[in-house]
């Protein structure tokens, strides 16, 4: 499907409501319900060893878990498929991709039917071992897309020795915890009936739980630039056996200022591997690393280099910087609106305005990079759960936050950088549902929204609410 721009003639794909993207499902009837017993921590899937026949002289002792001894174990071997799901994996356009059964199976017990654009051009070349390059916005599948073509090759090649010290097969590189924390429980789910270890290493926790996953050789790793860089520096981490290397967020990890710690990484993979490069938008920035790393690679373009999701309402309010707050604080009179992301310039701002909505009785967390892992997972948590309406978030979170149901994202303070605005209101309007997006403009601020107007080609309409659009001039 595709939405013609009256004004800008600006298609965009519309994805199946379907496809692995972000948002509710059902799963199908034959799906079993006795799930294996699966557990995430920082290093990793956990489950118990399988039990080993032994003589009915003599009782069985009781093997320790996987969480009284800290290490991830391989996972058990799958029940046997029951025909209706052996004949539903055999009939899935996921197996036509080229996926194996045991992760097709993980994908329609997760209840996905139908890939995503992104996946159906991805996959098939993440499996063929082809280094790619591809351009897709949040909320449409690209981490699935990445990730099975990932568990598919790493399932279907023999491990090193682990003797050796570098059992480490992929990297997976993002810029936030919150997305290296989603990428791993996606691993989880989609490798459930796979014998593949996996951990997640960020910064912001203690080291000590990753040191122990790490010593459980895993094959596949995701990670956020700085803490590898610490215990590669300590010598816990190598890289020379890695075959798969993915860059997600490429765009983001440049405006984050990780470029450098990014070739530093890159600098000490073998040359001989496949590298997947994903990135929302396709600045110069990010043409030129992609260049530097990628041999010829497959280009994968699912919509334009940046546009914004057709799902999205999106309107401008011309306003005084004073008048912001009181402004907000109407808007947010509508009982119906439930769960609300307010994006503001800077990590003080957004702690003042949390605290000041909590004394006007709206319920607010601030949520942000100077926060501890802890608090920005209980305010993540509190606002998943509905205990807080409002989260009032930094950039951090416009590609960190994976909340269904978010009705409304404010702008109250526009970005500097243009490309931020596509992924904030990213954050709502996911998986075919609709959202709203309100800007905040004061006069400083018309620069800005000049700039965003020429990035999405197209002018924001103007609130109901607000007086006429000032001149530019």
């Amino acid at each position: 499907m595709r939405r013609d721009d009256a004004a800008h003639d600006v298609p965009v794909d519309a994805l199946p409501t379907r496809g692995i993207v972000d948002g509710p499902f059902e799963a199908p009837s034959w799906v079993r319900r006795e799930r294996v017993d699966f557990h995430l921590s920082f290093h990793g899937s956990r489950q118990r060893r399988p039990q080993h026949a032994r003589p009915t002289s003599r009782p069985a002792r009781a093997q320790p878990s996987a969480a009284r001894t800290g290490f991830p174990s391989p996972a058990p071997a799958s029940p046997p498929i029951a025909p209706a799901a052996a004949e539903a994996v055999a009939a899935s356009p996921f197996t036509t991709l080229g996926l194996s059964v045991p992760i097709v199976r993980a994908v329609l017990e997760e209840g996905y039917l139908v890939p995503s654009p992104v996946q159906s051009q991805v996959i098939p070349h993440g499996i063929a071992g082809r280094d790619l390059i591809a351009c897709a916005q949040t909320g449409t599948g690209k981490t699935a897309a990445f990730v099975l073509p990932l568990l598919h090759r790493l399932s279907s090649t023999p491990r090193p020795d682990a003797r050796s010290g570098a059992s480490i097969r992929a990297l997976i590189l993002t810029p936030t915890r919150e997305l290296a924390s989603q990428i791993a429980e996606r691993v989880s789910a989609y490798g459930r009936h796979l014998v593949v270890r996996h951990a997640v290493i960020y910064g912001g926790v203690s080291q000590h739980r990753q040191e122990i996953a790490l010593r459980a050789t895993p094959d596949l790793i995701i990670a956020t630039p700085g803490r590898l860089l610490d215990l590669i520096a300590q010598k816990l981490v190598r890289l020379e056996a890695v075959t798969h290397f993915v860059l997600d967020e490429a765009d983001r990890m440049l405006d984050m200022g990780f470029v450098r710690d990014v070739r530093r990484i890159v600098a000490m993979l073998p040359s001989a591997r496949q590298t997947l490069f994903f990135s929302a938008t396709m600045p110069p920035a990010v043409e030129t690393l992609a260049r530097t790393l990628l041999v010829n690679p497959v280009h994968v373009a699912i919509a334009p280099l940046v546009t914004t999701a057709s799902t999205v309402d999106q309107s401008v309010v011309f306003v005084a910087k004073a008048d912001k707050r009181a402004l907000l604080e109407d808007v947010l009179q509508d009982a119906a609106i439930r769960r609300v992301l307010v994006f503001t310039r800077t990590k003080h701002g957004a702690n003042r305005l949390s605290e000041q909505l909590d004394r006007a009785g709206i319920g607010a967390a601030a949520f942000h990079g100077n926060k501890t892992q802890g608090a920005r997972e209980r305010a993540l948590e509190g606002f998943r759960q509905g205990a807080t309406r409002v989260l009032v978030a930094t950039d951090v979170a416009a590609r960190g936050i994976d909340v269904d149901g978010i009705s409304l994202v404010v702008n109250f303070d526009l970005p500097n950088v243009a490309e931020s605005y596509v992924h904030r209101i990213g954050r709502t309007g996911r998986a075919g549902a609709t959202g709203r997006a309100i800007s905040f403009c004061d006069r400083e601020e018309r620069p800005l929204l000049s700039d965003i107007e020429r990035l999405i080609r197209r002018r924001l309409p103007i609130a109901d609410r607000a007086t006429p659009r000032p001149s530019d001039g």
